[in-house]
């Protein structure tokens, strides 16, 4: 993977907070880089890092050790001010909980990161990508008028708006239900691929797992596995 390839790299990551009996660590010396374009699936047990490495990854907290770089910038030098310039730039979110503003309606709410980001047109933005995911009816309902496989679909919509360069993506099927949840991922990696976006995603969903390009593995915070398929880490 040449350099000019990669858009994301974690370089020795370690993440450590104190607690009543100590200090434990919940990352340990992750090393792993990500080509534009490719989708990564991180899977592991609860309490094994999957949600801190992603918060790490997308300059949301930083490290005790180690360093993060996110489109040839290194988050881990940058204040908080500068990684959310980074993350406006370059980065979109899809959470499980949805994360909408309730006072918005589904437009509005899509619409709220192109105007943040002070690019034109943010209303027929909002529109043709609401149209993409299939709520063309449902643009002026709020959040509480829709269902939850509808809300994530705003969500979606919302994180590739911006055509992000990176979308991080924490259990983004986690809150729905089986069907729901396979018509998301189709509509999550069909998107990715028409917009070249760079997935990382969290995941205790073999399926959804196994639709990545490559899968990394952590247990205890530590990285045990790389591949393409998630079969080869039983522990999720």
């Amino acid at each position: 993977m040449s350099q000019s390839q990669i858009v994301l790299s974690a370089r020795n990551l370690s993440r450590e907070i104190e607690g009543p009996g100590g200090t434990l660590s919940i990352l340990s010396d992750v090393n792993f880089e990500v080509a534009r374009g490719e989708s990564v699936a991180i899977v592991g047990a609860s309490g094994s890092g999957k949600t801190t490495l992603l918060g790490l990854l997308a300059g949301l907290d930083l490290p005790t050790a180690g360093q993060v770089f996110l489109e040839d910038e290194e988050l881990t030098r940058l204040d908080e001010d500068g990684r959310a310039r980074v993350r406006a730039q370059s980065v979109g979110f899809v959470f499980q909980q949805f994360h909408l503003m309730p006072a918005l309606t589904a437009l509005e709410n899509v619409m709220l990161p192109v105007e943040l980001a002070e690019e034109p047109q943010a209303r027929a933005r909002a529109q043709e990508i609401l149209r993409r995911v299939g709520l063309a009816e449902r643009m002026d309902h709020y959040p509480r008028q829709l269902s939850g496989g509808e809300q994530q679909r705003v969500a979606i919509a919302r994180a590739f708006a911006t055509d992000p360069s990176v979308l991080f993506a924490d259990e983004p099927t986690g809150n729905l239900d089986s069907r729901t949840g396979e018509q998301i991922a189709e509509l999550l990696f069909e998107l990715n691929e028409q917009q070249g976006t760079t997935l990382v995603l969290v995941t205790h969903d073999h399926t959804l797992a196994q639709h990545c390009d490559r899968v990394l593995a952590l247990e205890y915070g530590q990285l045990v596995s790389r591949s393409g398929s998630v079969e080869t880490y039983a522990g999720t």
